[in-house]
């Protein structure tokens, strides 16, 4: 253990909230100091029969708060999730000391739009962005959003996937620089869902169109479900948009890179 003592917190889960049967969202202690920028990961694991085994998971939460909050699917076979969607309030788990990642807002390349695109737990990146972005407008601190612009496009099989639809919505109805549309591909198999209907990448261009955004002015984060990213890019590319103007982190199903980030 002296290893992971050395480059781990001992993290204990303080609330745990079942989205579904195999999406949860969790609010962690990391355990000590944990320094990070909205956008960034943090590295989550457990420790049984003497095996360490870890994955990279986004932060939802802003740096401004003092826990974590992480939004993660089950993958059934995986190496982490089965193990960890058995954990309950109370429950300890590692936390590497460091956040990394650098799917962060560009705001060095002069664009002040910002097109976000993501597919159920990616939306986790944009989440930390937008509450670290009402905290500043609303306290009056910092420079942003100042001229910036957001535009959040979530695409999801099912409207009850949304685990953060009611808080975007609040702050899209709020804050004059924040747009968020949700989208179900499946609508046929909720009668009740009166929103868009269709897969992100269907709509992008819609979008694109209907608010205004030019490849010039704008960067494009793709974030989630690595087909999703791949239709998108193309579908950015063959509207003008530049490689440099198309950030991604790619969320990997598969046992080998499961988990809520790239690792």
């Amino acid at each position: 253990m002296a290893l992971s003592q050395d480059k781990h917190h001992h993290a204990r889960i303080l609330a745990r909230r079942d989205v579904s049967r195999d999406l949860c969202i969790w609010r962690i202690d990391p355990g000590g100091p944990f320094a990070y920028r909205a956008g960034q990961y943090a590295t989550l694991g457990l420790e049984f029969d003497g095996v360490r085994t870890e994955r990279a998971y986004s932060l939802v939460s802003s740096p401004y708060e003092q826990e974590l909050e992480v939004f993660v699917e089950l993958v059934p076979q995986g190496g982490l999730t089965p193990r960890l969607f058995q954990l309950k309030p109370g429950d300890t788990l590692l936390c590497r000391r460091i956040a990394k990642g650098r799917f962060l807002l560009d705001l060095r390349s002069g664009r002040t739009n910002h097109l976000l695109i993501s597919t159920v737990t990616g939306v986790a990146p944009f989440v930390s962005y937008v509450r670290t972005l009402y905290r500043d407008w609303k306290s009056g601190e910092g420079s942003l959003p100042g001229e910036h612009k957001f535009f959040c496009l979530q695409g999801a099989s099912h409207s009850f996937e949304f685990g953060y639809r009611e808080e975007l919505e609040r702050r899209a109805s709020d804050a004059p620089w924040f747009e968020y549309v949700p989208t179900v591909s499946r609508p046929w198999e909720e009668a009740q869902w009166a929103g868009e209907t269709g897969r992100v990448d269907d709509l992008l261009r819609k979008y694109i169109d209907q608010w205004g955004l030019r490849p010039d002015k704008t960067t494009a984060y793709l974030c989630g479900h690595p087909k999703m990213i791949e239709n998108s890019r193309g579908i950015l590319e063959r509207a003008g948009w530049k490689k440099d103007a198309i950030l991604e982190e790619a969320f990997f199903h598969v046992a080998i890179k499961e988990g809520g980030g790239s690792a």
